[in-house]
């Protein structure tokens, strides 16, 4: 059981810092793990115990994450608490991942990008052309890379490996 508990304390941390890489908080992240990892449903009090984590930040958090979709609250017969339980199936959590991020950081970058294309279409100078084309290229770029995201996404798991097989074989 000891080796056990070692291996998941270093997935949670280790999820808590990749979190920072995928745009949320380590705490978010490592509650996400956390629950990910657990057999049965947990409240806020066994995660603010589990990561030492104070109820503010545990509620905020868990709030946030059944806003994301990646965990979902649970009632437990006979319990007066609220418990939450991950989702476990890796490609729904890839999916939801995605979306999110599509919504909360690609599609203000693809704002910002055609917004700075239309500003800069009447620049006659070689610099504002300069400009202009790059910033056609970079909403070219982005818009086709989030269209490739929303279509991968929406693939079957099995579908999308064997597709992700031959483009990598």
């Amino acid at each position: 059981m000891e080796a056990l508990e070692k291996a998941r304390n270093e997935f949670v941390s280790q999820w808590g810092a990749l979190g920072n890489q995928w745009g949320i908080n380590r705490t978010m992240a490592q509650i996400h793990a956390l629950l990910m990892t657990s057999p049965t449903p947990l409240s806020t009090d066994d995660v603010m115990e589990q990561l030492q984590v104070s109820r503010g930040n545990a509620h905020t958090n868990l709030k946030e994450l059944v806003a994301w979709g990646l965990i979902r609250s649970t009632v437990i017969k006979g319990e007066r608490r609220e418990y939450f339980e991950a989702e476990k199936d890796v490609w729904q959590i890839f999916t939801i991942i995605a979306r999110e991020r599509k919504r909360r950081e690609i599609e203000p970058a693809l704002s910002v990008l055609q917004k700075c294309a239309e500003d800069s279409s009447a620049i006659e100078s070689p610099e504002g052309r300069a400009f202009h084309d790059q910033m056609r290229e970079l909403e070219e770029f982005v818009s086709f890379a989030s269209k490739m995201a929303d279509r991968v996404s929406t693939m079957k798991h099995g579908f999308a490996i064997q597709m992700a097989a031959k483009l990598l074989g």
